[in-house]
């Protein structure tokens, strides 16, 4: 056992956890962030996806001890209010279904907008592609990330009073 000092969120949390523990469990065991979900345990679903200093990265494998000065965003943290475009997107384009994947798949997307404001079908497909949806929304996956790249681009005026 071992105490990690972590920045999650824009916050301070500490734990003391085995070395090898994934941030995964870290996350939801010891600071209660719920919404990073475990799906494989082997990085290979992207349900665990979460911003490691602004990349995306599989929380189920990431051993605490890694993280280091790190700065880890989950879900809770992309946006105060639920308002990242995405986020907005997501709600837009009514994507899930059973939701289970989405905060992972939605991670996904902020990272690749975050690196690529722009991106092509082929470059939303080959980001996304690494994130699995049982419910096969990949279509509306596909025109959310879409629709959240062109208000990126295009951001809508502040409303006046």
């Amino acid at each position: 056992m071992a105490i990690f000092k972590l920045q999650v969120n824009g916050k301070s949390y500490q734990a003391d956890v085995d070395p090898d523990t994934p941030l995964l469990w870290v996350l939801r065991d010891n600071f209660g962030l719920v919404g990073t979900k475990y799906g494989c345990g082997i990085a290979q679903c992207g349900a665990c996806t979460v911003h490691l200093n602004g990349e995306a990265a599989r929380s189920c494998v990431l051993p605490v001890s890694a993280i280091g000065t790190g700065k880890v965003t989950t879900i809770e943290g992309l946006s105060k209010n639920g308002d990242h475009p995405v986020q907005r997107a997501w709600n837009d384009i009514d994507v899930p279904q059973c939701g289970y994947c989405q905060a992972g798949q939605i991670m996904a997307a902020a990272a690749l907008l975050k690196h690529t404001p722009k991106p092509t079908t082929e470059q939303i497909d080959a980001t996304m592609a690494g994130n699995i949806c049982r419910c096969g929304t990949y279509h509306r996956i596909r025109e959310a990330v879409k629709v959240a790249a062109e208000s990126t681009a295009n951001p809508k005026p502040a409303k006046t009073k």
